[in-house]
């Protein structure tokens, strides 16, 4: 028997996505949707938008296909190498458009704007990450980047991993921020323990820790604010 695989041109007009994104606009579209566009085809047996509905209610959400690697992905039932590729690679550009939505020179003024910088790229992820912005001296952003990435609900970080990247890119300080994969963010007392120690050893190099910002889900917490630092 010839196999076949379901199209999105095989579905019904009003029922595929891209025409539906290009009459009504890509926020008109549901996460299944976009998905499907991404994924292009399906299989035998089901359209891409059925089987983007699978693999989101498989994972409980968009949420689940951020920190998966390409392996995993190609575990997934009817996803080969090439639609891992695509998918990957919309992730990818999603996260840094994210990172992209406030400039490099961005001076940061308050907890709040670092928050707002960090809060897309942070608040999917399933495993804390843990995050330093190196400023200069007139508080303008001059680096990013990831020191750490943890387990479900636990990151570890040395004082002189974070010190090291700020002396290498003379920063004159540094904002630390980390995610909780459960959405809340709350500081625990792992949390506010490592914060103690990232500033003393800050007195020391000559390196302030302006602050240290808990990532939610769509909320945050600065330990500055809290008088926890």
């Amino acid at each position: 028997m010839k196999s076949t695989s379901y199209m999105l041109r095989d579905l019904p007009s009003e029922e595929r996505p891209r025409e539906r994104m290009m009459l009504y606009g890509a926020s008109a579209l549901s996460h299944a949707e976009l998905l499907a566009i991404l994924l292009r085809t399906g299989t035998r047996h089901e359209s891409a938008v059925h089987m983007a509905q699978r693999l989101l209610s498989g994972m409980q959400g968009i949420r689940g296909l951020v920190d998966m690697s390409l392996d995993e992905l190609t575990r997934l039932k009817g996803i080969g190498p090439a639609k891992a590729v695509q998918l990957k690679a919309g992730i990818e550009l999603g996260q840094r458009l994210a990172k992209a939505r406030l400039p490099e020179t961005e001076v940061i003024r308050s907890p709040h704007v670092a928050a707002e910088l960090l809060m897309e790229q942070m608040r999917y992820l399933q495993k804390e990450h843990f995050v330093c912005l190196f400023l200069n001296s007139k508080n303008h952003i001059i680096a990013q980047e990831t020191l750490s990435i943890g387990s479900l609900n636990a990151t570890i970080v040395h004082p002189r991993e974070v010190f090291r990247a700020a002396i290498k890119c003379s920063s004159a300080s540094v904002i630390c921020a980390h995610n909780h994969p459960s959405g809340d963010p709350s500081p625990s007392e792992e949390d506010i323990l490592m914060t103690k120690r990232l500033c003393e050893a800050g007195e020391i190099v000559g390196i302030d820790i302006l602050d240290h910002i808990v990532i939610g889900d769509g909320k945050f917490v600065s330990l500055k604010e809290q008088g926890l630092m």
